[in-house]
Order: structure tokens, then C-alpha cells, then sequence
């Protein structure tokens, strides 16, 4: 039986993306405590595009082994001019429980904390936790990465859910979600890129930009 170069290609091609498939690994992530928060009230003002309220663990996302958080040795800043309850460098220490010393607080409005990771690198999964002591949605969570720390050039959006453009960012189609012990987990895709911000414009609970932890699992650029 005869192959064309086509056939002899997309055979390859389906080989290696088996073989990579097969190297991929669950996200190993470590969980803060539990809260008691209920279901949510059935007046929350939520939109029609947030997922239904889940208590239950998330499908595992899968990366490539050997993967580090990148998160803990970056520097930090914000587009907010007054951080309650900081310094900003509580959002990469570690601490996701929830409760109120572990969280940071930004203005109202649509604001950003920027990650620089020191240099380029591929980013496979990226973990945020705004606040889950009690069941919220937060609005317009958008992430982007960038080579450029102005990111006025080369940005790339990872995750959009301000399918509304209230920010003024672009109209995303991801849904909105509540916050819970999981935190809310993104497929990078392996994004190459030095800085990445975390936009959101308060939530359902308060117009105030709230922030726990912050993790971005990748390794360092080829």
C-alpha cells in the first residue's frame, strides 16, 4: 500500500501529539482550607453567562511535568493607587486561606495587579484566588500576557470573561464563575512571555478589587 508525503505527515503529526498527550500530568495544586459559604442567595445580580455555583473539585488541568510556580520569586505591581491590607507581595506568599489578613484589596474600578517573572518563559497553567470566604462572582477577570511591560505591544489574552467590554479591553467569551477553595484554574497553553496581568472589576459583593493568591506554573523559555 502507497503513502503520500500528506498521508506520511498527518501520521507524524498525530504520533507526536499523542506522545506529548501522553507526558501531560494532572496540576498539582495545593488547596487552602475550607469555608463554610452555603448557595448562593437567589438574588444574586448575576449574568447569563456565569456558570451554575459548584462545590465540587474542577477537572484536572493537565501540563507538562516538572512545571514550577513562578509566581513566588516575581515582582509585583498595580495599576491601583491604594493597596489595603498589603503589601502587594501577600498575593505570592503562599497563603490562600480565607481569611481577611490573606487578602489584598485594590480600588474600585477596573484594576490590575502586573507579575513580572524576570524573564521569558513559558506559561502552561495559571491559578487565581480572588476571595471565596463567601460565595461571590468577581466581574471582568481578564488575563494577558506580554513581553512588553507597558502592554502596548505583542499582548495576548489568556483568559477573558467581560463578555460586555465594560472594561474596555476587548468583549471576551469566557463565563463568569464563583469563587471557591479551588481558585479558578487557566490553560496557558505554554505563552511565552515575561509579564502578565490580572485585571477584575469588583464583584458581586463589593465594588472593591479583592486578591489572595496569585500562581503561574511554567518553565523558563527555550
Amino acid at each position: 500500500m502507497a503513502f503520500t508525503r500528506k498521508s506520511l505527515i498527518l501520521a507524524a503529526m498525530l504520533l507526536a501529539g499523542a506522545t506529548l498527550a501522553e507526558n501531560m500530568v494532572p496540576l498539582d495544586v495545593k488547596l487552602p482550607g475550607a469555608s463554610f459559604k452555603g448557595t448562593p442567595p437567589a438574588n444574586m445580580p448575576t449574568n447569563s453567562y456565569t456558570e451554575p455555583y459548584s462545590d465540587a473539585p474542577p477537572a484536572p488541568l493537565m501540563v507538562p511535568p516538572g512545571l514550577q510556580n513562578l509566581a513566588p520569586k516575581s515582582k509585583l505591581t498595580t495599576s491601583s493607587s491604594n493597596v489595603m491590607n498589603g503589601p502587594l507581595e501577600k498575593l505570592v506568599d503562599g497563603d490562600k486561606e480565607p481569611s481577611e489578613t490573606s487578602i489584598v484589596l485594590l480600588k474600585k474600578g477596573t484594576q490590575f495587579v502586573q507579575m513580572d517573572l524576570g524573564s521569558p518563559a513559558e506559561n502552561f497553567a495559571i491559578v487565581i484566588w480572588h476571595a471565596h470566604a463567601q460565595t461571590k462572582v468577581y466581574h471582568d477577570v481578564i488575563v494577558q500576557v506580554s513581553d512588553d511591560p507597558e502592554f502596548k505591544k505583542g499582548v495576548k489574552t489568556i483568559f477573558n470573561n467581560d463578555q460586555d467590554n465594560s472594561s474596555g479591553l476587548g468583549a471576551g467569551t469566557d463565563l463568569e464563575y464563583f469563587e471557591t477553595r479551588y481558585g479558578k484554574r487557566i490553560d496557558a497553553k505554554g505563552a511565552n512571555a515575561r509579564y502578565i496581568r490580572f485585571y477584575s472589576k469588583g464583584s458581586t459583593e463589593s465594588a472593591l478589587n479583592e486578591y489572595t493568591e496569585l500562581e503561574v506554573y511554567g518553565r523558563p523559555a527555550k
